[in-house]
C-alpha cells in the first residue's frame, strides 16, 4: 500500500522512458533562434562584442536611404569576442543573385523574388539557423511559414530599408558595425504570428514552443521584447538591441512590414488540433466526459444531497407506519381483553414473577421438571447427537484430548514449508489483474521501468506565520554539494565487488548519471558554483534551463526546475521550500534472476547513510529530510513484522487474564483456588494457537506463502472467537443442577448451547470463507487462513476443550487447587464452599433479569429503540456514499517509519505526477493502413487522432506530435492513424482536472515524421554509399576538439533521406519507414536536428519483428497531474481507462494506458462491487445455515436483518471515521458479519427452544444467555480490542482497533437490546411441542 502497499511513488519529469528527451545543446539551438531576429545583420551570430564606443545614429536620412530596392545594411563587417558575427551598418541598393543563389532562397523564402538584400554567406548563415528551429515548429507548418517569414524580411528582403533603421553603430577592430537596430511590424502580422504559434507543442519535452522561443510569452509584444532585448557576451540571443516598433512616425518615409500571415487554421498550411485549437477542423470535437455532479436539492437555502433528503423521507414514512401499527395493536388488544392493560413484553407478568421467586426462594430445582418445546429436525438430531456425545466425551476424556490435539499437530508439521509474502505487488495484486497484465506487456516488450531513489529536504515553517521560507540560498546548495558528495562515496558489497551509484543509474547517454537535482545547473561540480554565479545562475536557469547552454545538466539534457524543486505554486520556482533530489536506477524485470541484485545492496546502504549521516547533518541546519528507495516499503513491511509483537503478546496476556477470570466463580477469597479457572483459560487459549498452528502448517504444506497480517490478526482473531464458545459452554456447564451426574451436565450442557455454538461456527466459518473470494492475494489468503483457523478451534472446543472442561469440574468436585492440582483439600471445605457458591445468583445474571429485560418490556423504551436503531442505520446508509477509496501508505507502516515523512512531503512538496504511457499494440505501419494518421498528431493527420484528441482531454499530449510541416496526407491510410490518435490525446489535456493529463504526449511517430522530412534537411541525411549521414555537429561531420564545425567535411556531401518526390502524400512507404526507422531510434539530439530519437525514445519502439509490417509494441508518454490522494490515484486510473477504451474502439486499435501505480490501484475501480457482492453471498450463506438449523424461516430473516443492520451501521462508521474502504475493510466488513453472529444467534436459539408468549421467551433468552453473551462475548472481545490501540503500525489502529471496537459495540447494541425488542414484537410464534428438556436451575453467572 505505498504499499499499497507500494504505490504510488514520487516521479520526476522526463521526456522519455528513460528520462530524457533531447540530449543535445539546447543553449545553441535556442540561441540561434533569437540571433535569426539578427540575421539581416549578420545572421551568423557567435562571438563576443568587444568593448567599443556607441555611437547613437539620428533618425534623420536621405529619402532614397529608406526606398525600395534598397537595404539598410548588407554584408558582415566584424564578429564578437564570443564569435557572434556583426552586420555592416551602411546602406546599398538591393543585389540581384545568380539563378541557383535565387533559387536557394525561394525554397527558404517564398515571399522574396528579384533583388536581396543579403550575401549568399549571409543567407547559409540564414538557412543553417533556420535548420535548427524547424524542429520546434515544424509541427504547425503556418507558424513556421510566418516564423520564417520574419527572418526572412529582415535578412533578405529588397524593401528592407522601408522597416529597418539602424540606430546606433559600435566600433569593432578598426570597422563599424550594427549595435542597434528599430524595426517596423504591423499589429497584424505581431498578432498573427503569435496567435499561429501560441499553442504550438514541442513535442519531446512536453511543453510549448513558445516556452523556447518566447520564454513563455503571453502576447506577440512580450515575444518581441524577449527576441529584441540585446544579450551580454557569452549568453544567448541578438548581438545588439532590436527595438520593434508598432508605428511609424509621422514625418518618417518608412513602412511597416506587413507581409501575408497565415493563420494555423489555413487549410493549405493545416495544423493539428493539438496545436490549432481554433482549426475548422477542430470546432466539433467529441465532447470529454463530464464530471459526474452529485444530485442535491435545496431546501430554505440548505443544499441538501438526494440520498441524503430521500433517506430522511423513508425513515419518516417507516417510524410513521410502526408508530402506526404499535397504535393499531394497542387498540386492538385492549378490545380483545376488555380494555385491560397489560405489560407489552409480558402476559401475565405477576403470575410468573411470583412462580420465579417461588422456584429460586429456597434455591432449588426439581431436577425432573421439564419443559415441552418444539426443535426443529436438525435441531432434534443435533440435540440428540450432543446428548449422546457429551456423555461419550464424559466416559473418554483422555481419548478424545489427545486424538484431537494429534489431528491438529499432524496439520501443523507443514510449518516445516513456511513462508512469508513481503513483496508488495504479490500481496495486492491479483494474478488475473488487468493491470498486473499489462504491466508484463510493458515490461516485456518496452523495458520496466526505473527504480527511483529519492531525498526531499525542506525548510521549517516560520512558526509565527507558517509560510516555509525559500530554500534557495547558498548556504542550502552547498549542503547540497556535501549531501551529494556523501552520496556519490557510497560503495555497497555485492559477492564480493564494491557497487556505487554510476555502476546501476541509469545513464540515457554518456557516461553521467541522470540525476535530477538543482546541483545539474552546474555540471553537479561544486567548483561551478561560484564561477556560474551561485543562486543567481541557479534563478537564471529556472527560466533557461532549456536553452542557456551553461544551465543544461552533466547528462546534456536540460532539467525541468519543477523536477527538482517543491513547495512553490505555478511558476515561482524561486520561493521553492524544499529541494527534490531523483536518483533514477536501471531496473529489470522480478522475474528474470537477480539483476536487481546491485541495486538493493546499494539502496541498503543508501538508506543507512540516509539515517546515519545525511539526517543528522540536514537537521543541524534547522532543515527536514525525508527520502525514500525503491525497496523501502517492502523493508518497511519486513520490520512492521516485529513492530508490535510486545503489543500482540500483551493483548493475549490480557484477554487469558480476562477469561480466566470469567470462566471462574464469583470471587470468593476463601473458594478461590478451587472455583477459579486459570488453568482451564490458559489450556483454551493454548488450543487456540494450536488451531492457528494447523491452519498455518495446512495451507504452508499447499505451497501458499503466509503474511504479515495473518501472523499478527488472525491468532488474536480466532482467540477473540474461540473465547466466546468456551464462555458460553463453561456458563452452561455452571447453570446444570449439581444433583446431576458430571457426564449428565456436560450432556445437558452441549444440548443447550452445541446448536448455537455449531449454528455460530458455521457461520463465521462460511464469513471468513467468503472473504476468499475477493481478487486481492494478501487479503484473500487471510481470509482462507482465517475461516480454517475458526473451524479448526471449533473442532478443539467440541472436543478437547469438553475433555478439559470434564476434568477442571472434576478437579473442583476434588477438592483439587486450579493450577496445582496435585494439592487437595478437605472434602468438608469443599462442601461447604459448594454451598456458600450455589446459594448466590450472578450479579450480571440478576441485572439482566431485574433491570435490563424490565426496562426493554417498557412500550415507549421499545418505540424508542426501534426509532433510534433504524434511524442509524439509514443514516448510515446516507454516510456511505461519503466512504472514499483507496488505502493510504502510512497507514500500512509502521508509525515510527522513516516513509512516514516522506510520503507526507510528496503531497506538499510534489509538483508533477507519475508518468503516464498509452501503449499501442500491433501498429500497422504500411502505406496502406490508416494507422498513421489516426494516432500523429502534425499537420495533416486525422483531427481525432489519438494525440490530438489527447490534447484536448488531456493537456499532457504536449510534446506528442507537430502537425509535420506541409504533409497533405488527407486521404493516405498510413497518416490517418498517426493523426487521429495525436488529436485524441490533444483534446484531452485541455481537461486536465478531469482527465488528469497534465500536458501533451511524446509521440516518437510525430518526430520520426518529422525527422525524415525533407523540411528538415539536417535530420535524415545519407552519404553517397546511402549510409547514414549523422547531423553537421556530431562526429564524424565534426569532431568535439576542433573549432566550430563548418559546413565542409567528411559530411559535405551528405544529402537528405528524401525528397517530397520520393514520399507518396508526404508520408514515408512501407519500405522506407522500415528502412528508416532504426537510423532514427539511433539517431543522437543536437543542435542541428532536435529530433533524433536515441535517448527520448530508445525504448518506446519494440523492433522485435517489425520487418513485417506491424510493430508489436510502442508508447506514447505523457504525464498525470500532481496526485495527492488515494481518490486522485483512482480517479485518474479510471479516466485514462475510459478515455483509451473510447479511442480504441474510436480507431478500431488497441490501446491501453500504463502506469507504475495502476497495478496497485486497479482493485479500487470495482471495490464497492466486490464488497457488496461479498457481503450478499456471506449474508446468504449465514442465512441458509440458521434455516438449515432452526426451519425457520422467520428467526432467520430476523438474523439476517440485524446483521445486515450491523454491517451497515459499521460503514457508517467507518464514514465517519474517515476510513477508507479498501481490501483491508472489506475483509473486515465480511468477518464482521461471522463476529456478529455471535450477538445473534444465541439470543434467538435461546428464544426459539423458550416457552411462552413472544414476551416471555424474548426475556427467558436474555436471562438465560444474555450474561454469557455480555461477559463471554461483548467484555471479552472488548479486552482485547483496546489493547490495539497502542499499537506502532497504524493499519492496526484503523482496521483493528477502530473498526473491530465499533464492531464489538454495534454488536452488543443490536445483539443485547435491539434484537430482543425484535423477537418481543415480531419473532416467531410458538409451535406444538414435543420435545422434553430439563429446566435451568439457577443463573449462577458472575
Amino acid at each position: 500500500m505505498a504499499s499499497f502497499l507500494r504505490f504510488p511513488r514520487c516521479f520526476f519529469v522526463i521526456t522519455g522512458k528513460n528520462p530524457f528527451s533531447y540530449l543535445f545543446k539546447f543553449s545553441e539551438l535556442f540561441e540561434t533562434l533569437l540571433i535569426l531576429l539578427v540575421l539581416f545583420f549578420g545572421p551568423l551570430m557567435s562571438a563576443e562584442q568587444t568593448d567599443s564606443p556607441v555611437l547613437l545614429i539620428s533618425d534623420v536620412t536621405s529619402r532614397s536611404t529608406h526606398s525600395e530596392e534598397y537595404c539598410a545594411m548588407y554584408d558582415i563587417c566584424g564578429e564578437r569576442s564570443d564569435g557572434k558575427v556583426l552586420n555592416c551598418p551602411y546602406g546599398s541598393p538591393s543585389v540581384q543573385p545568380d539563378e541557383l543563389f535565387s533559387a536557394k532562397i525561394q525554397s527558404l523564402c517564398p515571399t522574396i523574388s528579384g533583388n536581396v538584400c543579403c550575401t549568399e554567406l549571409q543567407f547559409e548563415t540564414l538557412r543553417a539557423q533556420v535548420q535548427q528551429a524547424i524542429p520546434f515548429l515544424v509541427g504547425c507548418p503556418a507558424c513556421l511559414r510566418n516564423f520564417l517569414n520574419l527572418f526572412c524580411e529582415l535578412s533578405c528582403s529588397p524593401k528592407q530599408s522601408l522597416f529597418i533603421n539602424v540606430t546606433s553603430i559600435s566600433e569593432v577592430s578598426g570597422n563599424m558595425t550594427v549595435d542597434g537596430i528599430d524595426y517596423y511590424i504591423s499589429d497584424t502580422f505581431g498578432k498573427g504570428l503569435y496567435s499561429s504559434c501560441k499553442d504550438v507543442k514541442f513535442g519531446t519535452m512536453n511543453t510549448r514552443a513558445i516556452e523556447f522561443i518566447g520564454a513563455g510569452a503571453k502576447n506577440f509584444t512580450e515575444w518581441f521584447d524577449f527576441l529584441g532585448e540585446k544579450a551580454d557576451p557569452g549568453f544567448p540571443g541578438s548581438p545588439y538591441a532590436i527595438d520593434f516598433k508598432l508605428t511609424v512616425p509621422e514625418s518618417s518615409s518608412m513602412e511597416l512590414m506587413n507581409v501575408s500571415v497565415y493563420s494555423c487554421a489555413d487549410t493549405s498550411l493545416g495544423c493539428s488540433c493539438g496545436d490549432c485549437p481554433s482549426s475548422p477542423a477542430c470546432s466539433n470535437p467529441e465532447p470529454s466526459p463530464h464530471k459526474k455532479e452529485l444530485c442535491s436539492i435545496t431546501i430554505l437555502s440548505i443544499e441538501v444531497k438526494c440520498i441524503d433528503f430521500s433517506v430522511a423521507i423513508l425513515y419518516i414514512l417507516i417510524v410513521s407506519a410502526f408508530f402506526g401499527w404499535v397504535l393499531f395493536h394497542r387498540k386492538k388488544e385492549r378490545r380483545r381483553t376488555g380494555f385491560r392493560e397489560e405489560p407489552l413484553i409480558f402476559h401475565d407478568m405477576n403470575r410468573l414473577q411470583k412462580d420465579e421467586n417461588v422456584a429460586t426462594k429456597g434455591h432449588e430445582v426439581d431436577p425432573q421438571v421439564t419443559e415441552r418445546v418444539e426443535l426443529s429436525p436438525i435441531q432434534e438430531y443435533m440435540s440428540s447427537f450432543f446428548r449422546s456425545y457429551g456423555i461419550w466425551v464424559s466416559r473418554n476424556p483422555t481419548l478424545v484430548l489427545m486424538s484431537s490435539v494429534a489431528i491438529v499437530l499432524i496439520l501443523s508439521i507443514g510449518l516445516v514449508r513456511f513462508q512469508v509474502e513481503t513483496r508488495p505487488e504479490k500481496l495486492w495484486v491479483g494474478p488475473g489483474s488487468k493491470a498486473a497484465e499489462e504491466k508484463q506487456f510493458f515490461d516485456r516488450h518496452l523495458a520496466p521501468f526505473y527504480r527511483i531513489e529519492q531525498l526531499i529536504i525542506a525548510t521549517v515553517p516560520d512558526s509565527k506565520h507558517g509560510k516555509s521560507p525559500s530554500i534557495l540560498t547558498d548556504d542550502n546548495i552547498q549542503l547540497l554539494f556535501d549531501i551529494q558528495e556523501k552520496v556519490d562515496s557510497i560503495r555497497a558489497n555485492y559477492s564480493g565487488s564494491m557497487v556505487a551509484l554510476t555502476e546501476i543509474c541509469l545513464k540515457p547517454i554518456g557516461q553521467d548519471c541522470a540525476t535530477q537535482s538543482v546541483l545539474q545547473y552546474f555540471k553537479m561540480d561544486p567548483e561551478n558554483f561560484d564561477i556560474y554565479g551561485g543562486v543567481v545562475h541557479a534563478e537564471y536557469c529556472f527560466q533557461h534551463y532549456s536553452s542557456a547552454e551553461t544551465c543544461l545538466s552533466a547528462f546534456q539534457a536540460p532539467l525541468d526546475p519543477s523536477t527538482a524543486l517543491g513547495g512553490f505554486s505555478g511558476n515561482n520556482y524561486s520561493e521553492a521550500s524544499a529541494f527534490v533530489v531523483t536518483y533514477p536506477v536501471n531496473n529489470a524485470v522480478d522475474d528474470v534472476g537477480n539483476e536487481n541484485g546491485k541495486a538493493l545492496v546499494w539502496e541498503k546502504a543508501f538508506i543507512q547513510l540516509a539515517k546515519e549521516e545525511l539526517l543528522p547533518m540536514v537537521l543541524s541546519r534547522n532543515l527536514s529530510l525525508s527520502f525514500s528507495a525503491e525497496s523501502s516499503i517492502e523493508e518497511e513491511l519486513k520490520r512492521e513484522s516485529t513492530a508490535d509483537v510486545i503489543t500482540i503478546i500483551v493483548s493475549y496476556l490480557v484477554m487469558f487474564l480476562y477469561i480466566s477470570l470469567t470462566l471462574g466463580d464469583a470471587p470468593q477469597i476463601s473458594s478461590f483456588y478451587l472455583s477459579s479457572k486459570v488453568l482451564l483459560g490458559l489450556s483454551g487459549v493454548l488450543l487456540v494457537m494450536l488451531s492457528v498452528l494447523g491452519s498455518v502448517g495446512f495451507f504452508s504444506t499447499m505451497g501458499v506463502k503466509s503474511t504479515l497480517i495473518i501472523m499478527e490478526v488472525i491468532p488474536f482473531l480466532v482467540l477473540a472467537v474461540g473465547v466466546d464458545n468456551m464462555c458460553i459452554l463453561v456458563h452452561a456447564m455452571k447453570r446444570q443442577s449439581l444433583e446431576l451426574p458430571l457426564e449428565s451436565r456436560i450432556s445437558n450442557a452441549l444440548v443447550e448451547v452445541g446448536p448455537s455454538i455449531t449454528l455460530a461456527s458455521l457461520s463465521e466459518v462460511l464469513a471468513f470463507a467468503v472473504g476468499s473470494f475477493i481478487p486481492m492475494p494478501a487479503c484473500r489468503v487471510f481470509s482462507m487462513f482465517a475461516a480454517l483457523a475458526v473451524l479448526l478451534d471449533f473442532f478443539l472446543q467440541v472436543t478437547a476443550f469438553v475433555a478439559l472442561i470434564y476434568f477442571d469440574f472434576l478437579r473442583a468436585e476434588d477438592g483439587r487447587v486450579d493450577c496445582f492440582p496435585c494439592i487437595k483439600v478437605s472434602s468438608s471445605f469443599v462442601e461447604s464452599s459448594e454451598g456458600i457458591y450455589h446459594g448466590r445468583t450472578g450479579c450480571l445474571a440478576r441485572y439482566m433479569k431485574e433491570v435490563h429485560a424490565r426496562i426493554l418490556e417498557l412500550r415507549v423504551v421499545k418505540m424508542v429503540i426501534i426509532a433510534v436503531f433504524v434511524g442509524f442505520t439509514l443514516a448510515s446508509i446516507a454516510l456511505c456514499s461519503r466512504i472514499e477509496t483507496g488505502l493510504e501508505q502510512q497507514i500500512v507502516l509502521p508509525r515510527d517509519s522513516y516513509l512516514q515523512g516522506y510520503f507526507s512531503n510528496i503531497s506538499e512538496y510534489l509538483r508533477v505526477g507519475p508518468p503516464l504511457y498509452f501503449v499501442v499494440k500491433d501498429y500497422n505501419y504500411s502505406s496502406e493502413s490508416r494507422h498513421t494518421n489516426q494516432l500523429c498528431s502534425i499537420s495533416h493527420c486525422e483531427s481525432n487522432s489519438l494525440l490530438n484528441e489527447g490534447t484536448t482531454m488531456l493537456e499532457w499530449v504536449l510534446d506528442v506530435e507537430y502537425d509535420f510541416l506541409q504533409f497533405n496526407a488527407s486521404n493516405t491510410h498510413l497518416s490517418s492513424f498517426c493523426t487521429r490518435l495525436h488529436i485524441f490525446i490533444s483534446r484531452a489535456s485541455l481537461t486536465p482536472e478531469s482527465s488528469y493529463i497534465a500536458k501533451p504526449a511524446a509521440s516518437w511517430l510525430d518526430d520520426f515524421l518529422v525527422w525524415i522530412s525533407p523540411e528538415a534537411f539536417g535530420c535524415c541525411r545519407k552519404y553517397l554509399n546511402a549510409s547514414y549521414c549523422p547531423p553537421d555537429d556530431q562526429p564524424p561531420c565534426c569532431s568535439p576538439d576542433d573549432a566550430p564545425c563548418g559546413l565542409g567535411g567528411v559530411c559535405k556531401d551528405c544529402t537528405t533521406c528524401f525528397r517530397h518526390s520520393d514520399l507518396v502524400n508526404d508520408r514515408p512507404s512501407t519500405a522506407q519507414f522500415m528502412e528508416k526507422l532504426p537510423w532514427f531510434l539511433d539517431a543522437l539530439p543536437s543542435a542541428d536536428c532536435a529530433k533524433g530519437g536515441h535517448g527520448a525514445y530508445t525504448n518506446s519502439v519494440d523492433l522485435n519483428g517489425y520487418g513485417n509490417g506491424v510493430i508489436r509494441a510502442s508508447e506514447f508518454r505523457t504525464y498525470h497531474t500532481p496526485l495527492n490522494k488515494q481518490g486522485d490515484y483512482v480517479n485518474s486510473l479510471r479516466a485514462a481507462r475510459e478515455f483509451s477504451s473510447r479511442i480504441s474502439d474510436s480507431l478500431k486499435m488497441d490501446i491501453f494506458p500504463y502506469s507504475v501505480f495502476y497495478i496497485f490501484f486497479e482493485q479500487y475501480l470495482d471495490i464497492w462491487r466486490i464488497a457488496l457482492i461479498n457481503i450478499a453471498i456471506a449474508l446468504g450463506a449465514i442465512f441458509i445455515v440458521c434455516l438449515l438449523i432452526t426451519s425457520s424461516l422467520w428467526s432467520s430473516a430476523i438474523i439476517m436483518l440485524v446483521l445486515a443492520m450491523i454491517v451497515v451501521d459499521l460503514m457508517g462508521v467507518m464514514a465517519i471515521l474517515d476510513i477508507q474502504l479498501n481490501a483491508v475493510s472489506v475483509v473486515n466488513l465480511i468477518m464482521s458479519i461471522g463476529i456478529a453472529v455471535e450477538f445473534c444467534v444465541h439470543i434467538t436459539h435461546a428464544y426459539l427452544v423458550s416457552h411462552g408468549d413472544r414476551n416471555q421467551r424474548a426475556k427467558k433468552s436474555l436471562t438465560k444467555v444474555g450474561p454469557s453473551v455480555f461477559s463471554g462475548i461483548t467484555l471479552t472481545k472488548l479486552v482485547g480490542v483496546i489493547v490495539l490501540c497502542f499499537s506502532r503500525s497504524e493499519i492496526f489502529v484503523v482496521y483493528y482497533f477502530q473498526m473491530y471496537l465499533a464492531l464489538v459495540l454495534i454488536g452488543f447494541l443490536h445483539g443485547l437490546v435491539f434484537l430482543p425488542v425484535v423477537l418481543s414484537m415480531f419473532g416467531p410464534l410458538k409451535r406444538l411441542s414435543n420435545i422434553e428438556i430439563q429446566v435451568e436451575s439457577s443463573s449462577n453467572l458472575s
